[in-house]
């Protein structure tokens, strides 16, 4: 089976994680229906020991081909859930054979134009995968699952010699669970990929360092004819607040290792208010400037009305991955080489998000990240097509081979 027959497969399954819920694990009972059909797939493919834990954490290993037990133990990892940025129940998945280049009208007057996805005129002549416009496809990460799943079958069919494998297929990452129940020691593996990028061409293992951060305001509601020096209206503060951040410093004016703030909700009344933001930078001198920043904010604030008028909480969410990466150089060549193997110029920019991977290498698995070939996720443009996610199938098993060589890293 191809990996992207696998996708159309998993594609139809609803497993959009739920951000009211981060409390469970898994987020959404929906996701565990594509839980268990990964551990019955597993199981076929000859992991006898797939398994779905309490938590909602799909895994299984592979032994090590007869002489190569002791190489490098290797993990390969997907998550299960989609983005709750748009739907993903009733996903139908539109497949456009010998795509020509050109804009496609994907249903509900939405359109898929080169002039806003510039890659799609390099997928002239491939099989384009698309929505049909009123959910996204799922590509994210349901295209690292298949991809791993089909270096699986291709390394039984095709009796590859490897080292010892391990695979795992997670719940709620993206709602920022940062698999914190995930059982490292059961997984196995010294190190790891996550399949959860966009370009074939990547191999990344530069994140932003991330937080939330959440002002909450208390005014003072009093009668508009006599609120002179008393009144305190929350939602002009609120507005206030978010005036004393660098206009500049948003996403839509950055890029690179370029860091910002992003307003992610503002609410209020004159009584109360809040305002909550996203903060990323991938330095981390820079990062810790921009939280100085805020909590400056909230002293001057609080100065300026009154000790309580405002109250900041931060919650730190993951951290940069480059320096649990830097001492394992051994992990980013490998990939590199077996990217460049297909005639891909690798490309390891920044990320400017973050992985599961992330929180992973900082609890002790070294772990970067890697394309699908898949572009435009989170929403009804969302598109990847078969011959991409073919070859990084094929990446995968460079990477494997790489590792079950005589001069494994």
């Amino acid at each position: 089976m191809r990996a992207y027959e696998r996708l159309l497969r998993y594609a139809k399954v609803w497993t959009t994680s739920d951000p009211e819920n981060e409390a469970c694990s898994p987020s959404a009972e929906r996701e565990l229906d594509l839980a268990r059909i990964l551990v019955e797939e597993m199981r076929s493919l000859g992991i006898g020991d797939a398994s779905l834990d309490g938590n909602g954490y799909v895994t299984g290993h592979i032994p090590a081909t007869p002489g190569l037990e002791n190489r490098t133990k290797l993990g390969f990892i997907a998550h299960m859930d989609t983005a709750p940025d748009a739907s993903g129940k009733d996903v139908r998945p539109q497949i456009h054979e010998h795509y020509d280049g050109k804009a496609v009208a994907l249903g509900d007057g939405k359109v898929l134009d080169p002039a806003d996805f510039p890659e799609l005129t390099q997928m002239k002549g491939k099989t384009l995968i698309t929505t049909d416009g009123t959910t996204l496809l799922g590509a994210d990460d349901k295209a690292g699952i298949a991809e791993i799943l089909t270096l699986v079958e291709t390394l039984r069919d095709q009796k590859l010699p490897h080292g010892p494998l391990s695979v795992a297929f997670t719940p709620d990452e993206e709602i920022g669970s940062e698999a914190r129940l995930f059982d490292l020691k059961q997984f196995g593996a010294d190190y790891a990929y996550t399949v959860d990028g966009g370009a074939t061409s990547e191999i990344t293992y530069e994140n932003f360092n991330a937080a939330g951060a959440q002002f909450e305001i208390r005014g003072v509601s009093v009668h508009t004819g006599s609120a002179k020096n008393l009144m305190i209206n929350a939602g002009l503060v609120a507005c206030e607040i978010n005036a004393m951040l660098p206009a500049a410093d948003i996403p839509r004016l950055t890029e690179g290792r370029e860091g910002f703030f992003h307003l992610e909700s503002i609410s209020g009344t004159v009584e109360k208010a809040e305002v909550s933001y996203l903060v990323r930078d991938h330095s981390e001198g820079h990062f810790q400037a921009r939280l100085d920043l805020l909590r400056h904010i909230e002293k001057t604030i609080n100065e300026k009305y009154g000790e309580g008028t405002v109250k900041l909480t931060i919650q730190q969410q993951y951290r940069n991955m480059e320096e649990q990466i830097r001492p394992c150089t051994h992990l980013v060549e490998n990939a590199r080489k077996a990217i460049s193997a297909l005639g891909i110029t690798p490309d390891s920019a920044p990320v400017r998000g973050g992985t599961d991977g992330a929180a992973l290498s900082f609890r002790g698995l070294p772990c970067p990240n890697l394309g699908t070939g898949g572009y435009g996720f989170h929403g009804p443009f969302e598109h990847i097509t078969a011959e991409d996610m073919d070859d990084e199938v094929k990446i995968l098993v460079g990477i494997v081979a790489a590792y079950a060589g005589p001069q494994a890293g």
